[in-house]
């Protein structure tokens, strides 16, 4: 049937109750409004301070179902509706004239909507009667499971929300129409097979080496949207990963082949299926690669929206009979979104998309995956499900985030060093249980996150916010580390494992954190003498080994090594995207204190007589 407009009969979806208790909305938890008292505050014990018993409006006796509670909101609207349409037609007979009639472009539409407004006043007292319309729907959450954004019932589609809320930089118009040489196209998918599709799984490489036969065909079968979406996005991210400048040939095909992709975004970004996810997923790795054009933020907050509404955050019922391979397959498209939430939020230190808690999905199985190639060539040897073990990390992180800098900052976390030494702990048996199949490549990566993970757990937070002399000298060892680690990435011609614009912001984030040990502990640091861990409770967590330091020189020339490097590696990414530049600026103007005041220490030993010097010991 058709529908005349979106606001007639909007399809929402309820995703929360109606209303929340006090307790639930400030600790930002899903409250089920049960009564005498909701299942947050009964677990942790609170029942009598549970306000939804206090509420009279949802009191025993006086509860209000869903539907109840809609069909008062909706008669409300519908009167206000009726009203403002009698405004229009009202105003409409004394009006200006009309836009011109006829059948916009998508194109266009948008253009052409803005340009009535200014045109007649009636449009602007429409659009703002329509817009208190749907604030008044602001708590209800969006179905991204809908099937009313369809681009034959309104020119506005969900793919077009997406585009409009991720977008940077519009992307130019493609140069041509014509596919990529074959041999280009398969190098691009392999690259992206054997680097990428490892870590993030979310379809099968045999599938998508048979789409590209598919395209390659003298007459080819009807390749659906979401299928095109697929082998443009995998070629525009392949290609954008091995870009090493902005302007190289690199980064213009990858630019080029997501132009190409853009027009089949309705279809491929269709809500209420699995395809929708996988778009999204490849929409997020290309907006890591390319900053400039996409905001990775939003991608990644409309794939987790997609996978709660589909239901893939939860497992079946037992009761549900599964295929494995098929219950696998929609595990790791869940962790696919899981592990890319948690790394683009804590790169950009912001809040998931929602709690662990909320969550109810096994890691899928490991596989031995391999590396195959659909041309002439030996098939590489079968080696360790890497995803699995990227998707255990980020479980981990995400437990020490939530608690560190999702929780109450009011509230100093109790025995905060207890708990940050078990966290460091899990992450340390974690490390240590890596496959010894996994790629040099991927194992190089991992273990950065690694150090990386180290530093942010044992930082300064709202939560706690004193770091003792023993995390100062982790830190300063761990970042040393990191450091070295991806200024070698950062050199190399091609990359074989997904290093994005996130990781100079981790080189940002791990340079200030040096900055700030050295600035708070630089004599303790910098004599190299032996710190001690803190004494521990009986039955405490206790802290960690202090780590091997397998680099060379004194901490003085350590510290102005590492420093230099983070400028050097923010310089070299700086090269493929502009962003990194203004963190090289940054950090060279926090930092500036700390590197003066270690060059006029080594000036000043450079001074002494060689035989009067003696080099300092190194932890």
């Amino acid at each position: 049937m058709h529908r005349s407009s979106l606001a007639d009969t909007p399809l929402l979806k309820i995703s929360r109750s109606v209303s929340a208790c006090a307790k639930c909305r400030k600790g930002k938890i899903k409250c089920d409004a049960k009564l005498p008292a909701c299942t947050a505050c009964e677990r942790a014990g609170c029942e009598k301070e549970c306000t939804a018993a206090n509420n009279d409006q949802f009191a025993r006796g006086k509860e209000r179902s869903y539907v109840a509670a809609l069909e008062l909101r909706i008669e409300k609207l519908e009167r206000r509706l009726s009203y403002a349409r009698s405004m229009n037609a009202s105003v409409a007979l004394h009006g200006p004239d009309e836009p011109p009639a006829g059948d916009p472009s998508r194109k266009d539409s948008l253009a052409l909507i803005r340009a009535a407004i200014h045109r007649k006043a009636a449009r602007t007292q429409e659009n703002a009667d329509i817009n208190t319309l749907v604030s008044d729907f602001g708590y209800l959450a969006v179905n991204t499971t809908t099937r009313d954004f369809e681009p034959s019932e309104s020119n506005m589609t969900f793919a077009r929300i997406v585009l409009a809320a991720s977008t940077n930089d519009p992307v130019p118009e493609a140069r041509t129409t014509n596919l990529p040489a074959e041999p280009t196209a398969r190098a691009l998918v392999q690259f992206y097979e054997s680097n990428i599709l490892p870590l993030y799984p979310a379809f099968s490489g045999t599938s998508l080496h048979a789409l590209v036969s598919d395209v390659y065909q003298e007459h080819p079968r009807p390749i659906r949207s979401s299928e095109y979406w697929l082998f443009w996005m995998v070629l525009a991210i392949g290609s954008a990963a091995q870009s090493r400048s902005r302007r190289d040939e690199h980064y213009l095909n990858a630019v080029e082949f997501v132009a190409r992709a853009l027009p089949h975004a309705d279809r491929a970004l269709k809500p209420g299926y699995v395809t929708q996810v996988q778009s999204l997923l490849l929409l997020t790795q290309y907006a890591m690669l390319d900053p400039a054009h996409f905001d990775s933020w939003h991608p990644i907050g409309f794939a987790c929206r997609a996978v709660v509404d589909q239901g893939l955050h939860q497992d079946p019922p037992h009761g549900q009979q599964m295929d494995p391979d098929s219950l696998d397959a929609r595990r790791r498209a869940f962790y696919c979104v899981y592990a890319l939430d948690r790394a683009i939020s804590m790169a950009h230190a912001r809040g998931f998309s929602f709690y662990d808690d909320a969550i109810s999905v096994v890691l899928p199985s490991p596989f031995q995956a391999s590396t195959p190639f659909s041309g002439a060539g030996p098939v590489a040897k079968p080696t360790a499900d890497a995803s699995v073990c990227l998707f255990r990390l980020r479980q981990l992180q995400s437990a020490w985030y939530q608690t560190l800098y999702q929780g109450n900052p009011t509230e100093p976390l109790p025995d905060a060093a207890s708990f940050i030494w078990q966290k460091y702990f899990e992450m340390w048996e974690w490390s240590e249980r890596l496959p010894a199949s996994l790629p040099a490549a991927i194992r190089k990566m991992l273990d950065l996150e690694l150090r990386y993970s180290y530093v942010f757990c044992i930082a300064s937070s709202a939560r706690r916010a004193q770091v003792p002399a023993y995390g100062r000298f982790l830190i300063f060892e761990h970042v040393i580390a990191y450091i070295d680690g991806i200024y070698d990435v950062a050199n190399l011609a091609v990359n074989a494992a997904f290093y994005t614009y996130h990781d100079a912001l981790r080189v940002f984030f791990m340079g200030s954190q040096f900055s700030a040990v050295l600035r708070d502990a630089r004599d303790l640091l910098l004599t190299g003498a032996p710190i001690p861990p803190p004494l521990s409770s009986p039955g405490t967590v206790q802290p960690p080994p202090p780590p091997v330091n397998r680099g060379t020189g004194d901490n003085l020339d350590r510290s102005l090594r590492c420093l230099e490097r983070v400028k050097l590696t923010l310089k070299l990414y700086g090269e493929r995207w502009d962003d990194a530049l203004s963190l090289m600026e940054s950090f060279e103007a926090t930092s500036a204190d700390v590197w003066n005041d270690l060059t006029t220490r080594q000036a000043t030993r450079m001074a002494v007589p060689t035989e009067q010097w003696q080099p300092l010991p190194v932890a």
